[in-house]
């Protein structure tokens, strides 16, 4: 460690300690002039984290970690970083603004050392210092912001897919399943989940996959339909695909897929009439003696 570390991390958190809410203040001014915010994020609310993150610069300067690691392994400033970057990501400001609006704070607290050092030598040892936090304190809301973001682009894929993908009760223990566009591993899983807790929560007998809406069929799309067929005759209930019209007749019988342990009809309205038939198989005749 350098000599003039020590002094310097002191003077760095003296300056935050006696003028923390005027860094504060000049943090959220310079964020507004500067434009760095995502919507949906009000003044209000940017003071509120302004206070929290020097409060929580303040703390971890006074522990004895590096200053480089001091963002990653303090968790006060790691979790007031980290909220930081998911406001802004849930907000919709970019990665790069959202960098910004840390090193911003950079600005603010450089001010407020100078005041506190003077211009003394020490003053170059405390703005490295200063420098090195929020270097890494913007690094780390950088890395946040994009895991934030991919983890709400997972969840509204998912979400999609589950609008994509209804299960439609189309009569007493018949469901339906009309399918539109790639049908995909993902798709295919969501499909799967959707149907069998259908056929649980309604007591069907007979579920339909209709593919009217799906372009093609190749080797992987027969394979994730058999995969569902099977999970759905493992729930006790029959599964009719319908769609297969002329031309995915012809792509199935080119590419030697064998569908022929699966019932089969060329529309809906034949697939409909396939179920009542087998529901009405299934439902054992009413015992005379039991009528009155």
């Amino acid at each position: 460690m350098n000599s003039s570390e020590p002094e310097a991390r002191l003077s760095v958190a003296t300056a935050l300690r006696e003028q923390g809410e005027k860094v504060a203040d000049r943090w959220v001014q310079l964020q507004l002039e500067r434009a760095v915010l995502g919507s949906g994020i009000s003044e209000a609310e940017l003071r509120e984290e302004a206070d929290a993150f020097v409060s929580a610069l303040r703390a971890a300067l006074e522990t004895d970690r590096p200053v480089e690691s001091l963002a990653t392994s303090c968790p006060e400033l790691r979790q007031a970083v980290t909220e930081l970057s998911l406001r802004r990501a849930r907000g919709g400001a970019s990665p790069t603004a959202t960098s910004l609006a840390v090193l911003a704070l950079k600005e603010a607290l450089l001010e407020a050392v100078r005041e506190q050092a003077g211009d003394t030598p020490a003053l170059y040892h405390s703005a490295v210092c200063a420098n090195r936090l929020l270097d890494t304190a913007g690094a780390l809301s950088f890395a946040t912001y994009v895991e934030g973001r991919e983890e709400i682009i997972r969840r509204q894929s998912r979400q999609l897919l589950e609008v994509s993908t209804p299960v439609v009760r189309l009569w007493d223990k018949v469901l339906a399943v009309p399918l539109i566009g790639t049908l995909d591993t993902t798709r295919t899983q969501v499909v799967m989940e959707n149907l069998l807790q259908s056929i649980e929560r309604h007591e069907a007998e007979v579920a339909i996959i209709d593919i009217t809406g799906v372009p093609t069929v190749d080797t992987a799309v027969a394979h994730h339909l058999m995969q569902t067929v099977n999970a759905v005759r493992l729930m006790g209930a029959d599964c009719v695909i319908s769609g297969i019209r002329p031309p995915i007749a012809q792509i199935i019988a080119q590419l030697g897929i064998d569908l022929s342990a699966i019932l089969t009809r060329a529309t809906l309205a034949d697939a409909l009439a396939a179920a009542i038939r087998l529901t009405d198989r299934a439902t054992p005749p009413a015992d005379p003696m039991s009528v009155r």
